[in-house]
């Protein structure tokens, strides 16, 4: 049974939730469609460009990215902390950057409103504004039908390109947030479309390799003045134990190189029920989390199917069950083998 985002999103718990979307009808979002014999390598560009421009319009950062030939994966960190010191003017700039300003906001801007209800009015649609740009729906609604529209253009055709809503999960700890990106950033090499991270085109990790940029808006229109944004940067080795901390934070508490190392690591475990792996070499970084190689295959592998709306330990798991209204959260036996 579907259930609402509400019972989804908890902020209070955590900032981080990883998102899914896959397409219907056989419908190819990327790469060679051997039904058809079309080719649809161009669309992986499209979904970039467009995730990199709604992170800068939104109050929404992009953890890592995977685009396959029929599905995406985002990890997504809301940013609460930024959207309330943007004043009502860049609420304003920002949401009318996507959509046609209304002729009252237009009127507000140009400083032309001189009655206390329009001004009242305007005020309470851009407050409206200022909650849907902290909103993971509305991201990746903005996202979805952009791509849909293009691709059913492309096709001639109509009607559903997704299937469905996109799913998510929240990630509570810190255990659950770098497994969940290595698991993204693992998905072209366990799919044997690259058997290195170095090849993992279309992916966070290839982009953080290669420092590699989108080409982002063409410096037309109100998104050419907003701040250029890239992927969530990595802070460094000082990691804090607080579990609060991980909700406030404006980065990952981890190191670049060590997390390279880490999704190599497990790249080189040979899974029986996938096509790809990267050739083995001797690593030792995960004994700096405090893990064994063994725990961390189990919880990264874990998110393709086991883990469902949440991942965390069974504290942070409990507690996220209360602010969601829930009685409980599925996978929480598999969880608690991981969280040894």
């Amino acid at each position: 049974m579907t259930q609402a985002r509400s019972t989804q999103v908890s902020l209070q718990d955590t900032a981080y939730y990883h998102c899914i979307s896959r397409c219907v009808r056989r419908a190819f979002l990327c790469g060679e469609d051997h039904y058809s014999g079309q080719n649809f390598e161009h669309r992986r560009v499209w979904l970039v460009e467009r995730m990199r421009l709604l992170s800068q319009v939104f109050a929404i950062d992009v953890c890592a990215y995977a685009i396959m030939s029929n599905h995406y994966h985002l990890v997504l960190h809301v940013n609460t902390a930024s959207a309330e010191f943007w004043s009502d003017e860049e609420i304003a700039q920002r949401w009318t950057a996507l959509y046609k300003a209304p002729l009252l906001v237009s009127r507000w801007l140009g400083g032309e409103l001189k009655s206390t209800a329009e001004i009242n009015k305007t005020l309470e649609l851009i407050d409206e504004w200022r909650e849907r740009l902290q909103d993971i729906s509305w991201f990746m609604r903005n996202l979805n039908e952009y791509v849909a529209r293009e691709a059913n253009k492309e096709e001639g055709c109509k009607g559903r390109f997704w299937e469905g809503r996109f799913k998510s999960q929240a990630l509570l700890d810190e255990k659950a947030l770098l497994s969940c990106m290595a698991y993204v950033d693992l998905n072209p090499v366990r799919a044997d479309m690259a058997s290195s991270l170095e090849e993992s085109e279309f992916s966070s990790i290839y982009e953080r390799i290669h420092s590699v940029a989108c080409k982002g808006d063409d410096g037309k229109g109100e998104i050419a003045s907003l701040p250029a944004k890239g992927l969530v940067g990595f802070l460094g080795n000082e990691r804090k134990m607080q579990p609060s901390v991980l909700t406030k934070l404006g980065g990952i508490e981890f190191s670049l190189l060590d997390y390279l190392a880490l999704v190599e690591a497990l790249g080189q475990v040979v899974r029986p029920n996938k096509r790809g792996y990267i050739p083995p070499s001797h690593n030792t970084i995960l004994e700096r989390l405090n893990m064994s190689a063994e725990e961390w295959l189990k919880l990264s592998e874990s998110f393709g199917g086991k883990f469902r709306c949440a991942v965390g330990s069974t504290r942070e798991l409990e507690s996220y069950a209360l602010h969601t209204n829930r009685t409980w959260v599925s996978g929480k036996c598999a969880m608690q083998a991981c969280y040894l």
